[in-house]
């Protein structure tokens, strides 16, 4: 990727906003207009929860080399083995990931590797914690080619989500762990990996994006 990915900068056409917006209702107040007050308090907790879910925590990669890291924050709801599905070639093992709006947001690389292709797919904007939602949702399907075969993120929007962010293009190198998007607002990211990979995480697990080991090859 030629600029590292930064949830903050995505954040800003949000918090900025509404911070200068609180400035200006201040003002307001301080001469004299008591309703701006109110406008006052509602730009601040908007801008705040803002800035809150477009943290960007700084994540330390320690995984060996045959372990692969989470790809996102939250809680994994489901763990699969698929004989076919559009978005791997051949049977594979499918983790789910959940994250509520109290989650880190930014989605990470869970193995290094090369981009090979980036498919959106449009779609409705339903719960992510129900397991339907992988096949109607919007979602974003990013395929890597790393050394222990082929690998899948894909990024889903959810309820609130209405917009998925993946600066990465086809021809990309990631590292295990490296920023490569993120998805607005409660989601599911689902990751997609060869059957030869031994899962360490089970339904319910709550994991962190490029930190947490939720597979590792013998």
């Amino acid at each position: 990727m030629t600029k590292a990915f930064s949830a903050w900068k995505v954040g800003m056409a949000y918090y900025v906003p509404a911070l200068l917006l609180a400035l200006i209702f201040l003002l307001l107040a301080l001469r004299g207009h008591r309703w701006a007050y109110v406008g006052v308090v509602v730009c601040l907790v908007y801008g705040g929860f803002a800035l809150y879910f477009f943290r960007d925590p700084v994540r330390v990669v320690s995984a060996a080399a045959n372990e692969v890291v989470s790809p996102a924050d939250g809680t994994v709801v489901a763990i699969e083995e698929l004989k076919t599905t559009p978005y791997y070639d051949g049977p594979c093992r499918r983790i789910s990931i959940f994250l509520s709006v109290f989650s880190v947001h930014v989605n990470r690389a869970p193995f290094e590797g090369t981009v090979t292709s980036i498919v959106h797919k449009p779609g409705e904007f339903r719960n992510a914690m129900r397991p339907e939602t992988t096949d109607c949702n919007e979602a974003n399907a990013v395929r890597m080619d790393t050394p222990r075969g082929p690998m899948t993120v894909r990024q889903i929007a959810g309820a609130i989500a209405r917009r998925i962010v993946c600066p990465a293009q086809v021809g990309d190198r990631l590292e295990k762990g490296q920023k490569f998007g993120m998805i607005k607002f409660g989601s599911r990211t689902e990751l997609y990996l060869p059957l030869a990979s031994e899962t360490t995480v089970r339904v319910g697990d709550k994991v962190h994006g490029g930190t947490s080991v939720v597979a590792r090859f013998p």
